[in-house]
């Protein structure tokens, strides 16, 4: 990496060739953290509403948070930097399912979301998407940056959906689950909050030669 100091242009070398990070490029890294801050903070709502057992009319407020919870993901799946295009436009999809499977379901039942989502495990065919989609997020920064919480939330997001979808996990351990999630999704997204842009940015040169690439296949 090359610095130049005073009001001149960072340039960095990349794997393919210099590159320089425009605001344009910092200012997409502060909506991905933002998308996920918003979205952590959502989850850990509605998680403490459901563990500290309040009532139906507090459940209904899970609804509404369930939403921002998804819109803010959305917002942070189409701002990540991820090198393989296919794997980021998987992503994408997941949640376009994941997300349009909550709206049916919210339509047509008569219950809250969380409610219906809960007694009916199989709900998570559809809804199930959105989680993989936050799953794939973890993968991404713990392959990237070796965060232990995502380490963590990698495995446990799959491993708590799918016990509950076969029903094979106790009331206590999906709590304790749930809990460890909504806690490290915090933790996460602070972290986020203070490291460096340009890491999240990555190798510029790399996306450059991969379109390149793209081009010449087309």
């Amino acid at each position: 990496m090359l610095e130049q100091t005073g009001s001149e242009t960072i340039v960095y070398q990349g794997q393919f060739g210099d590159f320089t990070i425009t605001d344009s490029d910092r200012t997409g890294v502060i909506i991905y953290r933002t998308g996920l801050m918003v979205a952590a903070l959502s989850f850990a709502l509605g998680s403490a509403l459901v563990l500290l057992n309040h009532s139906a009319v507090d459940l209904q407020i899970l609804t509404p948070l369930f939403a921002c919870f998804c819109v803010a993901l959305g917002v942070s799946l189409f701002t990540i930097h991820i090198y393989l295009a296919v794997l980021h436009q998987l992503l994408q999809v997941f949640w376009a399912i994941g997300t349009l499977s909550a709206v049916v379901f919210a339509v047509n039942s008569s219950e809250p979301l969380a409610v219906t989502i809960y007694n009916h495990p199989t709900t998570l065919f559809g809804v199930g998407f959105v989680f993989a989609a936050l799953t794939g997020i973890y993968f991404k920064e713990a392959f990237c940056f070796n965060r232990l919480e995502t380490k963590v939330l990698t495995p446990l997001v799959p491993i708590l959906l799918l016990g509950h979808l076969l029903q094979v996990l106790p009331v206590q351990g999906e709590k304790a689950m749930l809990a460890v999630w909504a806690i490290l999704f915090i933790v996460f997204a602070l972290r986020k909050v203070v490291q460096p842009i340009p890491p999240d940015i990555g190798d510029k040169s790399v996306f450059t030669y991969l379109k390149q690439q793209h081009s010449a296949k087309a």
